[in-house]
């Protein structure tokens, strides 16, 4: 009986291209057309061809002959190293969703905005749905008045200019003066808490992150006839971020 297994369908000129990219990279400081011709194994017309191309393109750089990567070629190269920290980010925080039992989040304030970056759940301890704009909300949240309390003065009033305090559930913080009191009354490594304030029948906690120059932080969030389970997690959680930083195997620079 015939197999029908059948090979891959490959595009040549592509492996070509991507031959001259790896070629180029191995220079420090770039190499001519006719040595990455030599290199790769191709006709010095098709090497030619797809440096110009691949110039055009911005992925290389011509000077006097010699080929150096481009700008859109280390592009490419900073989105893989950017997913291989937010994957090693989100193995944590599925890690220490399984051995504390609770929903973790993980949020960076970066460019005047508060950025949720990862969210760790499971359908028996499902995350805070996002129902109203996780970034102009801060004041509502816990994760989100734990990053504004980690910002200057100048900082977080600019970010409430843009983002007015103003009630999403019965219980959130009323007014500006009031969340200020709030977020300059507790200590520099307190957990922050806030009861219903952004979720009807939920309540979290969250904890500043220091590594690096970031402003981060990381949450937790307990359905309300659990309260009682908040304060121990959160702290459980603290434990195992700071064996973590400890172990130089965490980055947040993200």
């Amino acid at each position: 009986m015939a197999s029908t297994t059948t090979a891959p369908t490959l595009i040549g000129s592509v492996q070509r291209a991507l031959r001259l990219l790896e070629a180029v990279g191995s220079h420090e400081g770039g190499a001519p057309a006719k040595q990455l011709a030599r290199e790769t194994g191709l006709p010095l017309p098709t090497a030619y061809h797809l440096l110009r191309t691949l110039t055009h393109e911005g992925y290389l750089l011509r000077d006097r002959g010699v080929f150096t990567l481009g700008e859109a070629a280390h592009r490419l190269a900073g989105a893989g190293t950017l997913q291989n920290r937010r994957t090693k980010i989100e193995d944590c925080l599925a890690r220490w969703r399984d051995a504390i039992g609770v929903p973790v989040y993980f949020a960076v304030y970066r460019d005047g905005e508060i950025e949720l970056v990862a969210v760790s759940d499971t359908p028996a301890a499902p995350a805070v749905a996002e129902w109203a704009d996780f970034r102009a909300t801060g004041h509502a949240h816990a994760i989100g008045q734990c990053l504004l309390s980690q910002l200057g003065d100048r900082e977080r009033r600019d970010h409430l200019e843009r983002h007015p305090v103003q009630p999403i559930t019965p219980y959130t913080v009323r007014d500006h003066r009031t969340l200020l009191e709030r977020l300059d009354r507790g200590g520099v490594e307190d957990p922050l808490v806030e009861r219903q304030e952004y979720a009807l029948g939920t309540v979290c906690a969250a904890i500043p992150i220091t590594a690096g120059t970031t402003t981060a932080a990381m949450a937790i969030s307990v359905p309300l006839h659990a309260e009682d389970r908040l304060l121990p997690a959160v702290e459980q959680l603290r434990s195992e971020i700071n064996a973590l930083l400890g172990s130089l195997a965490f980055s947040i620079s993200i």
